[in-house]
């Protein structure tokens, strides 16, 4: 057994389980396919038409050209510009999602959904410039609703979406602008990449990865507008202690896991286990029904209602694996299609519910919001009859469990820091940051991936940092690798945050009134809820009349890995953030297409790509980059 497939506990127990059953799991396979494709590692493969698939020899002994003449350059550029669209097409769906359901809403037809902070929507309408007052709520939803949807469909090309000029400050976007880069339609900018990456187009790698940097910062805008009206229609994060790890599943419940990133099922279906309660127990099941996270799904629930969550994207088998998970519900995004395979070995159920997202093996139930109750109580009710075929010898739940203190959205944070100054809340921080109690700010997101150890980057990286005290953020399958491995509790701020972040989480946690400090990492919420970090970044920039690129602010994706990952890493870049890869990107083939993102993206957007590969080292060359940005600002 390989150890370092993962550093959770959790994970580590059950592997040998599943080796001993003969059952194939995510490192078994990332092990079978060694050696990878160099070709493809280096991003030098081309398979965008049927002449190929071309080859270039990066010794330069080879083939320099493919069939069609496309150098290099060329085809590494098209490769991620398209992997740019297809993030935001993911993200951007998952927005559209909300924006119609609010819509439907409006017109009385979703009578399964409500909007639960009304407070939220009338302030993401005044963002947007709609007039609220003397208006019903009804008429609000419709506009927010009407004015997120023009981000989808408005044929002007000289505008800018709705939200992204609503979500980044003026400078940012003056920037932008005369790059090309700003999009005017989501669903316009993805269809124009595909379009001038198809063969025999677009063959300039620089016009190229501008092009893929307007997805990118299409996929910024679908992720602000699907956090914000999610918030709206399922309540705002606001602090909650809960748990994180295998172990929140339980022997005497009936288990649902729901994975995937679309709250609009999830929430219904937490609704709907509350009404069958009652069944579950008189089923045999005496602690009745236990809702559990996986993946950014997970994220959603944890940070609004303080649902537990029980794993990250490379660990969603091993929920399975414990032999007491009834239903696995899955809707959309990172979802690995041998989940069937390895329920079949035991008597869970897995669940799709997308019609435009199946999987071979596992059992569908259509979910359309018309009728999400009625699809809700239908899982709920497999998963019930699923608990009594349990096979009580094939139950082996991981007695691993951390506390994890989650819900830091922007509103949060800053209803935190009013807490210390109600007249100025931003005051505590930027004093801070200008003191050097807090010497940045360092962002954490992207996915897990078996190049790497599961986790371990994540908590290697943030430890360092902490103790160099850097204020550190977090979403998406890193907040869950946090809050698994008990980063996100006062123990851990104790334990590894410098003095001076020490300070300040400490005098914050308790003005709060959480009885102590703050979480050393602060969960913001699952892989689309990015946009917040991104907004309190720009009211800090804003309060310090400078743009992003200024602020001492880093990200790091250590682990990433997803077409997602890649559209969120350069919208990071292009909003000024340096921001770090923990994984070599499959794009070294072309030192052009390197050079710009990692050397020229500085000049241009003032962000760029950092690639280390080795957790130690990213920490140190992150701090490097806090300190010269403050050194800038002369603090």
């Amino acid at each position: 057994m390989n150890t370092l497939t993962s550093s959770d506990p959790g994970v580590l127990e059950l592997l040998p389980i599943a080796k001993s059953s003969g059952i194939e799991t995510v490192f078994d396979r990332a092990k079978a396919q060694q050696p990878q494709c160099g070709f493809g590692t280096l991003g030098l493969c081309c398979r965008t038409c049927w002449k190929g698939p071309c080859r270039i020899d990066p010794f330069g002994e080879g083939p320099q050209y493919g069939v069609c003449g496309a150098d290099a350059d060329t085809i590494v550029a098209r490769q991620l510009a398209r992997m740019m669209a297809g993030g935001a097409a993911a993200h951007s769906e998952h927005g559209r999602h909300i924006a119609l359901a609010l819509l439907g809403i409006s017109k009385g037809e979703l009578p399964d959904y409500q909007i639960r902070d009304e407070a939220k929507l009338v302030a993401i309408a005044s963002r947007l410039g709609i007039s609220t007052e003397n208006r019903s709520m009804l008429d609000i939803v419709r506009d927010v609703a009407t004015v997120s949807l023009e981000d989808f469909q408005c044929q002007d090309h000289d505008k800018t979406c709705n939200w992204l000029k609503a979500t980044l400050s003026e400078k940012r976007v003056r920037r932008l602008k005369p790059l090309g880069v700003v999009p005017h339609n989501i669903d316009a900018t993805i269809a124009q990449t595909m379009a001038r990456t198809h063969v025999g187009c677009d063959a300039d790698a620089s016009n190229i990865m501008l092009g893929g940097i307007r997805a990118a910062l299409a996929d910024f805008d679908g992720m602000a507008l699907a956090t914000e009206l999610s918030d709206a229609l399922f309540g705002t994060p606001t602090p909650a202690v809960t748990a994180a790890n295998l172990g929140v599943i339980k022997p005497n419940a009936v288990n649902v896991a729901v994975t995937g990133h679309n709250p609009l099922l999830s929430e219904v279906v937490c609704d709907v286990a509350k009404q069958l309660n009652a069944e579950a127990v008189q089923a045999g099941a005496r602690d009745g029904i236990n809702i559990i996270g996986i993946c950014c799904t997970g994220n959603e629930l944890m940070v609004r209602h303080g649902i537990p969550l029980a794993a990250n994207y490379l660990s969603q088998e091993m929920a399975i694996m414990t032999g007491a998970l009834d239903v696995m519900v899955v809707d959309v995004q990172c979802i690995m299609p041998s989940l069937p395979r390895i329920a079949a070995c035991f008597h869970t159920q897995v669940v799709t519910t997308m019609d435009e997202n199946k999987m071979t093996g596992a059992t569908h139930v259509s979910f359309h919001e018309k009728h999400a109750a009625e699809a809700a109580r239908e899982i709920i009710r497999i998963a019930i009859k699923a608990y009594g075929h349990r096979d009580p010898r094939a139950i082996h739940i991981p007695d691993r469990k951390t506390t994890a203190i989650v819900g830091f959205g922007a509103e949060s944070v800053l209803d935190a820091l009013a807490k210390v100054d109600a007249a100025d809340p931003l005051r505590p921080l930027v004093d801070n940051i200008r003191s050097g109690n807090i010497q940045g700010i360092a962002l954490f997101c992207g996915c897990n991936n078996t190049r790497t150890q599961q986790d371990e980057s994540f908590v290697r990286i943030a430890k360092k940092l902490a103790g160099d005290n850097v204020l550190l953020l977090a979403t998406g399958c890193g907040a869950g690798a946090f809050a698994k491995h008990g980063l996100m509790t006062q123990q851990a701020t104790e334990q590894y945050a410098g003095e001076g972040l020490k300070s300040v989480l400490t005098a914050i946690g308790t003005a709060a009134g959480l009885g102590g400090p703050l979480p050393l990492v602060l969960h913001m919420g699952s892989c689309v809820d990015n946009s917040r970090a991104v907004t309190v970044a720009t009211a800090l920039a804003k309060k310090l009349d400078v743009d992003l690129n200024e602020l001492p602010l880093v990200a790091s994706a250590p682990e990433a890995m997803s077409e997602k990952a890649v559209a969120i890493g350069t919208w990071s870049v292009a909003l000024g953030i340096p921001t770090h890869l923990g994984t070599v990107p499959q794009a070294m083939g072309s030192p052009n297409v390197i050079r710009l993102l990692t050397q020229d993206a500085k000049d241009i957007f003032g962000g760029y790509f950092l690639v280390e590969s080795n957790p130690d080292a990213a920490a140190e060359k992150l701090f490097a980059v806090i300190r010269e940005k403050r050194s800038l600002l002369g603090i």
